[in-house]
């Protein structure tokens, strides 16, 4: 297995890490209102809860590993793939999956197989499919209270004297592969779907994790290899597949695209070593994406392309290890 150097090392790549992902947790807020805050503080408080009684389970100083910042990055990323108003039990479900699971099943931190906060997520989007389909889609000027959202998350609906009960619609990307099961003509699918230049819902939350994506790449947190690849994976089964809509920018601007390419697939412990590796892995991941976007059940398929490539790693670094070893 591949390890994180040292304890100050990890803390100072992950509090970047955090610090990429304010103009993404910006968007998103502003985007779901109090629902999306409640997201992240009850991921946060379960995850770094788990988190403690793990390290305690296992004999590990828990003040020391708290304070690396790993599992509060985990489960942030966990939230912020995850769409407001869902039940509380579930957000937990998935913190703990991804804290206790995913990552101490595995031996702790640097030990883990699978990318945490995509075990989390897969186990929600399997196990509780609907709460994972609908996102928030409010009536033109109205936004939850604090205590309308609160509200929402605990007893399942609004209360009497609220205005609205509808609070949910489909993701754009959902509604691209219906209208394309219903052999909907490419310009419907476009003026159903397209915002300004990627995903109606998702297109700017998107761009803002693109700019913290820049943001670790020029503080040489992660390398080129795995964005640019996992992208060329995209376009490349694109063009190949030639479909008409959703267009390119539709499937990079929506979605997990940019979260994934700059936050998940770049985590060091589940990602191959080696750039060349690494080129392979983000292409892959990028195909299997596209493939599932457009052939699959699921709508956006992240979280299983990730896994599905996180199982092929220790191959990937096995191969190109021996051929390393061969050309020297």
């Amino acid at each position: 297995m591949k390890s994180i150097d040292t304890a100050q090392q990890v803390s100072s790549v992950m509090r970047w890490v955090l610090f990429a992902l304010l103009p993404g947790v910006a968007v998103y807020v502003y985007l779901t209102g109090w629902g999306g805050v409640i997201n992240l503080v009850i991921a946060a408080a379960s995850g770094l809860f788990f988190e403690a009684v793990a390290l305690k389970l296992r004999g590990q100083p828990v003040t020391d590993n708290l304070s690396d910042y790993s599992a509060l990055v985990t489960v942030v990323l966990l939230a912020l793939c995850l769409p407001p108003l869902m039940p509380w039990w579930v957000i937990v479900i998935g913190s703990a999956t991804a804290i206790l699971v995913a990552k101490h099943a595995y031996g702790g931190l640097g030990q883990n197989i699978f990318n945490p906060a995509m075990v989390g997520y897969a186990v929600i989007l399997i196990s509780y499919p609907l709460d994972l389909s609908s996102w928030v889609s409010l009536p033109e000027g109205f936004r939850l209270s604090f205590f309308q959202a609160l509200g929402y998350y605990f007893n399942g609906g609004l209360s009497q004297s609220a205005s609205y009960d509808a609070l949910t619609g489909a993701t754009a990307l959902s509604q691209s592969y219906e209208l394309r099961l219903q052999s909907a003509s490419p310009e419907s699918i476009a003026s159903a779907t397209r915002g300004v230049f990627g995903s109606r819902q998702s297109e700017w939350l998107n761009a803002a994790f693109l700019i913290g994506g820049i943001i670790l790449l020029i503080r040489r947190i992660i390398s080129w290899h795995l964005p640019i690849a996992f992208l060329l994976g995209i376009f490349t089964v694109h063009t190949l597949i030639g479909a008409q809509y959703p267009d390119l920018f539709f499937h990079w601007f929506g979605g997990a695209t940019m979260l994934c390419a700059f936050f998940i697939i770049t985590d060091p412990v589940s990602a191959p070593a080696s750039n060349r590796a690494r080129l392979i892995f983000g292409f892959l991941i990028g195909v299997v994406v596209y493939l599932i976007r457009h052939y699959g059940t699921y709508p956006d398929s992240v979280a299983f392309a990730v896994l599905l490539l996180n199982c092929c790693v220790p191959l990937m670094d096995s191969i190109d290890s021996t051929l390393h070893g061969r050309h020297q």
